[in-house]
């Protein structure tokens, strides 16, 4: 006890401050993180009535044959996915890293614009070429679209970028002496690849497949449009939540898909840090040496890859701007008119999602910079920077099925009964279910690393001579923050803020457990009226929300490209 006060008696006003914003922070993830996730476990080991019933739960579930179907159908098509997807990614990164391929940046931009768009816009898209009706279908290109291989293919689009950027970031840390001595030795260009390409880049590619395995087996809205009877575990958990109020039961599902993404997240920790930990500061840069018949073959088939891209989305623009597919191809702008989509919800579903974007990214990128300020910056408190550390990445590890689930079941109890006691508790957060606000809390939670992680970054690059001056001249630190650590972090924090609006906009795998009928959103009415038969007006919704999400990441772009010239003008000033 004396220790305590002594260490409180040392404290100063600031170190309270910091103190108290750590605390708040570590608070927000105790409360919205780990007391649902807390919740969906008690819930998985009892039953309906509350009673503790062991692994009674997960005997019945794994019981069932159509269950058990469900879990070896999800990990069928998450291998599937899973290469083709990093196989494709892995020579498209090996294209744009080590050959003369002109055009790179737009290759790569085209790449990335299925982030910006909802799973279920490739399933539409999928369903206007190789559905019954489909364009490709009636030049003879006919698949069963419907059930695995529709799935395999819209999960291996969707889980293509991810892949890539992960990929390309590994290409990058190559040591050009390696290839220079090989090539010495006269090596041959497969000897290379296999004894210096592939090694160097071991823990990017099983970062990325594991990644990509995790996006494929938890994904919703891809199964949900060309899944057919085809069962896996995010439309079954859905089935057992929403259709049939089997909460328990959802809760076994959900730990189940728990547990690859926490390996995966384990996995992809320990393999960043060997891959860090294998740069060399002595590390030459790979120079790319022109070779025609291999940079012509690899712009060839980044040129596939990118039409191939363009395609889908093109098809899904063309679906949304006729009346009636295949029987009248009129062009038309009503399925653009929201007022009169799924019974005059469209509007107020799309208009809802605009706000809770904004308001995720607005929140999220308050709280996480906050956190990773105080994480940083701050050299007391080591206990709880540590704390707030480890809470702060866990969400990567958490699908956001998995969020959806635990958020229901947290939110949904107005009281909370002690396991193997009579006593309960009153839910205080049970006011905001079938709000707007559940869904910006679970917005705000799973999508808080990436931001934390890319705030964290930008803060270790800030020379700490800054602190150590504004200390030794009794600077307040939070002058020192509005002066020099926000305007040096601003590319930063436009990126994290970007990143909340972008994903919160198209997300379906958590949002749809928690979505009200009086509180619709974009996402979940998209799969209702594709539900429903309204294929055109569920793609022109998909596309608004891909519109809005481009135009957000062009402004972001631009403004980083301003505020990059502005930056180069003041040092030659300087200079000058």
């Amino acid at each position: 006890m004396n220790r305590i006060k002594e260490k409180i008696q040392h404290c100063t006003k600031e170190d309270i401050v910091r103190f108290l914003a750590i605390y708040a922070v570590a608070v927000f993830l105790i409360l919205f993180l780990v007391c649902p996730l807390c919740t969906l476990f008690i819930k998985a080991f009892q039953d309906k009535n509350g009673a503790f019933v062991g692994l009674m739960q997960f005997a019945k579930y794994f019981s069932s044959r159509s269950m058990v179907y469900a879990i070896s159908n999800t990990f069928f098509v998450a291998i599937a996915s899973t290469l083709i997807s990093v196989t494709l990614a892995f020579f498209f990164s090996y294209a744009l890293s080590r050959k003369n391929v002109p055009f790179k940046g737009f290759f790569r931009y085209v790449v990335m614009i299925p982030i910006f768009a909802p799973t279920m816009l490739l399933g539409i898209a999928l369903i206007y070429l190789f559905g019954n009706k489909g364009i490709l279908t009636a030049l003879g290109l006919a698949i069963p679209l419907y059930g695995k291989v529709g799935i395999i293919i819209a999960e291996s689009i969707y889980c293509f970028p991810v892949a890539t950027t992960i990929l390309m970031v590994a290409f990058s840390a190559a040591d050009n002496r390696l290839y220079e001595a090989a090539e010495t030795m006269g090596t041959s260009a497969l000897r290379k690849m296999l004894t210096i390409t592939i090694p160097n880049v071991k823990y990017g590619l099983v970062s990325a497949l594991f990644v990509a395995f995790t996006y494929s087996f938890t994904d919703f809205g891809a199964p949900s449009v060309v899944g057919g009877n085809y069962n896996v575990l995010a439309t079954d958990v859905y089935k057992q939540v929403v259709g049939q109020q089997n909460f328990n039961m959802g809760a076994v599902v959900g730990i189940i898909l728990l547990f690859p993404a926490v390996l995966s997240f384990v996995v992809d920790r320990i393999t960043s840090k060997k891959q860090s930990a294998a740069i060399s500061a002595k590390a030459v840069p790979y120079q790319i040496k022109p070779h025609r018949s291999s940079d012509f073959a690899a712009t060839v088939f980044c040129f596939i890859i990118s039409l191939a891209m363009l395609l889908f989305f093109a098809v899904a623009l063309f679906a949304s701007v006729i009346k009636l597919w295949p029987y009248n191809l009129t062009f038309t702008l009503s399925n653009y008119d929201l007022s009169n989509a799924a019974a005059g919800n469209g509007a107020a579903a799309f208009r809802n999602s605009i706000l809770i974007s904004v308001i995720s990214a607005f929140l999220g990128t308050i709280l996480t910079f906050v956190g990773a300020y105080m994480i940083e910056k701050s050299k007391k408190f080591v206990i709880s920077r540590k704390i707030t550390y480890f809470l702060s990445i866990t969400p990567l590890a958490i699908p956001g099925t998995v969020v959806g689930l635990s958020f229901i079941m947290f939110f949904n109890a107005p009281i909370f009964q002690i396991p193997f006691t009579e006593y309960a508790l009153v839910n205080p957060f049970h006011g905001i279910y079938g709000t707007i606000w559940i869904i910006v809390l679970a917005n705000m939670v799973h999508f808080y690393s990436v931001p934390f992680s890319t705030a964290t970054t930008a803060l270790k690059r800030i020379d700490k001579e800054f602190e150590t001056v504004s200390e030794s001249l009794a600077v307040p630190f939070y002058k020192t923050l509005r002066r020099v650590t926000l305007p040096m972090c601003f590319p930063a924090i436009c990126e994290m803020w970007v990143y909340f609006f972008v994903n919160s906009l198209v997300t379906v795998s958590a949002v749809v457990f928690l979505y009200s009928p009086a509180s619709p959103i974009a996402p979940v009415m998209i799969v209702s009226m594709q539900g429903a038969g309204q294929t055109a007006p569920a793609a022109a919704m998909c596309m608004l929300l891909l519109f809005i999400n481009l135009a957000m990441r062009l402004v972001y772009e631009g403004l980083r490209k301003h505020q990059q010239k502005k930056a180069k003008i003041k040092n030659q000033g300087g200079q000058g």
